[in-house]
């Protein structure tokens, strides 16, 4: 097994040499992720979790600014998964970004995939986690990105790098409770505790063990390399008695500035120096959730981890240090608002000044009927989300696929650059009507080089709460934010256009908005998503399609050979045929029924279905299906002539 897995890793080197994306000078690093259940045990019992090589959190990866990583993933667990490379931007190469559906079929259990992981001009503290249902509360970790050789930090280098992952446990099966608030149709279960680095610490039950501790030594500087991993809080951080002093986020650099606290979204990283100037004692880091709109339940318990003096002397009674309260608005906020790039010549900026593309997306919490208001979400309905009034449904083959190999119905390229209604977005009362979205499967195309603005609007439909909006392939530019409804007129005003923050995720608070602006020079398919998993879950997101420029490397790179196969190919076209409605094909009905066969052809060669086996399916197995299907599309207009038996159609 292990002799096959290297051959693979060198085909999969070869390959990358062939079609241009390794460059001749760059250092390969070659990695194999086995994922598989472990068992683990917290907070007085014990549970198998799906893991990587068995480790919790994950393995951390090292690697250089430009560097390229080759991942064999073997998945050796139970369940399907896929693994996504959070903020590396994988230029013209989105098949190993990893989102489900999007541009990968899932990784099912017994098979393996190779991703190639380019690394372009990302510097700092990156993550990568799984992205199927939520199997990253427990599959994730750190990705280090060092500057490239003859290059130095844009501060003087610290003592040690110590990766800080905040994570959370519950101690029932994580599956099970997403599987629970999905068929309900209510809200997900809190978890039991939140993490550090893989533990609870002292204040929780059978935890006085399960503590992290980082040793450092007096007149030091240490780089803490932080991960938020948890799944559905922003999270307030902070280290009793010691300022922070903040010089990256997202795999960039920011003009350094100090801080008692840190705000950190789900998906957000940050590279934080900790100056060990303090008395030799023992001092906690603390960490808990921020919770915006009351009256909804959370997990209020703080996780805490030790930072130790390395001397003799007799510890002090450990303290907490200072948080802001759970529900402090204004302190993630403005905390938020902070950021600011180096931009001096060896990190400049390339903000997007003419702007070609302007679009408004508003994020919003919402509802779908439930039959005899049986549901546990409001009124007996069922919790739902939604971008500019479209609730994402998940097709069943990726889009990506669908789009390289041009298969129609899979998706419908009609994403609105604007919501469909004018309201005003953060009002106190709001219609019950805008409660209710669209169910689609909808991308937002984008020529190639088009310089973009989007503005993220959050809106207090049931409530509203703060939303950290992560975009795959790309990092933007923070150039604006504010509270309440954003003025087109004023608003752009104050835009930070000389040196704001490079960012993957950004947080739009509660009811506020925030701007951004990227230039649409990687060509593929790119998911916009909620970091909350909930939200995700309920619908609140979106992708881009990036069209082809016209030089040579303006162009979407072929797939790679050993893309995961679908599932099942008849079910998946069975949810193709009657997910797209007849009447996408057109209005000659005596050309329909190829058109179908042809898209039945295309969907198996998506799902790497052999030419033998796709037209079996084409023509036996799925001919019922396609004669039901072609029959309605006739009756539906009100056509006489519609065949009785197969063999007359």
């Amino acid at each position: 097994m292990k002799l096959k897995v290297m051959l693979s890793i060198q085909h999969i080197i070869g390959y990358l040499f062939l079609v241009g994306l390794l460059p001749a000078h760059a250092a390969v690093h070659q990695h194999r992720f086995v994922i598989k259940e472990a068992p683990h045990s917290k907070l007085c019992s014990s549970k198998n979790i799906l893991t990587v090589n068995g480790q919790f959190p994950g393995p951390v990866l090292y690697a250089n600014t430009g560097d390229t990583l080759v991942v064999n993933v073997q998945n050796d667990g139970s369940q399907n998964i896929t693994i996504h490379w959070h903020g590396v931007k994988q230029p013209r190469y989105p098949w190993s970004d990893g989102p489900e559906f999007v541009t990968q079929c899932p990784i099912r259990p017994g098979t393996n995939f190779s991703q190639e992981i380019s690394l372009s001009d990302e510097e700092g503290t990156l993550w990568w986690h799984a992205h199927s249902d939520w199997s990253r509360a427990t599959v994730h970790g750190a990705l280090v990105i060092r500057p490239a050789n003859k290059t130095n930090y844009p501060f003087p280098t610290p003592a040690a790098e110590v990766p800080l992952i905040l994570g959370e446990w519950w101690k029932s099966d994580v599956q099970a409770i997403v599987n629970e608030f999905v068929a309900s149709g209510g809200d997900a279960n809190n978890s039991d505790a939140f993490l550090i680095n893989g533990q609870p610490g002292d204040l929780y039950p059978c935890s006085r063990n399960d503590t992290f501790k980082l040793t450092v030594e007096k007149g030091k500087t240490y780089m803490l390399r932080m991960v938020n991993a948890v799944m559905n809080n922003i999270m307030f951080f902070s280290i009793a008695n010691h300022q922070l002093t903040i010089v990256g986020t997202d795999g960039a650099y920011v003009k350094p500035f100090k801080t008692n606290y840190i705000a950190i979204s789900p998906g957000q990283t940050m590279d934080v120096l900790l100056e060990a100037n303090q008395n030799l004692d023992n001092y906690y880091m603390a960490a808990r959730a921020y919770n915006s709109l009351n009256g909804i339940a959370f997990d209020n318990t703080t996780t805490t981890a030790i930072i130790q003096y390395r001397g003799n002397y007799t510890p002090s009674a450990l303290i907490l240090p200072n948080l802001p309260n759970f529900n402090d608005t204004n302190a993630s906020f403005n905390f938020t608002r902070t950021f600011k790039s180096l931009a001096n010549k060896q990190h400049p900026v390339d903000v997007p000044l003419n702007i070609t593309t302007n679009l408004l997306f508003t994020f919003s919490m919402n509802t779908l009927p439930c039959q005899n208001e049986s549901c546990g979400g409001p009124n007996g309905d069922r919790f739902a989300a939604s971008v500019n009034n479209i609730s994402f449904v998940l097709p069943r083959i990726d889009i990506l696929g669908a789009y390289y190999k041009n298969v129609k119905g899979v998706y419908r390229d009609e994403f609105p650059s604007f919501p469909p209604f004018d309201f005003n977005f953060t009002g106190d009362s709001l219609p019950v009507e805008l409660q209710h979205p669209d169910q689609r499967t909808q991308v937002h195309v984008l020529e190639y080089g088009t310089n973009v603005e989007i503005v993220l609007q959050g809106t207090s439909l049931l409530g509203g709460i703060d939303h950290p909006i992560h975009l795959h392939g790309y990092s933007f530019y923070v150039v604006g934010s504010g509270l309440g409804n954003f003025d087109r007129d004023k608003d752009p005003l104050n835009y930070n256009l000389v040196d704001p923050p490079l960012q993957n995720t950004i947080a739009i608070v509660r009811n506020g908005w925030a701007t951004i602006r990227f230039k649409a020079d990687n060509p593929g398919v790119w998911f916009m998503h909620c970091h909350f998993d909930r939200h995700v879950n309920w619908g609140m997101e979106m992708a881009f399609i990036v069209k082809d420029g016209t030089g040579s490397q303006q162009k979407l790179l072929p797939p790679p050979p050993d893309m995961p196969k679908g599932d099942s190919a008849s079910a998946r076209i069975h949810d193709f045929m009657w997910m797209n409605p007849p009447e996408f094909y057109g209005s000659k009905s005596d050309e329909d029924p190829r058109l179908v066969l042809e898209e039945v052809r295309k969907i198996t060669q998506v799902m790497h279905v052999s030419e033998e086996h796709s037209v079996k399916l084409a023509a036996y197995g799925l001919k019922n299906l396609v004669y039901d299907w072609v029959v309605a599309w006739r009756k539906g207009r009100g056509e006489g002539d519609v065949p009785t038996t197969w063999q007359e159609f």
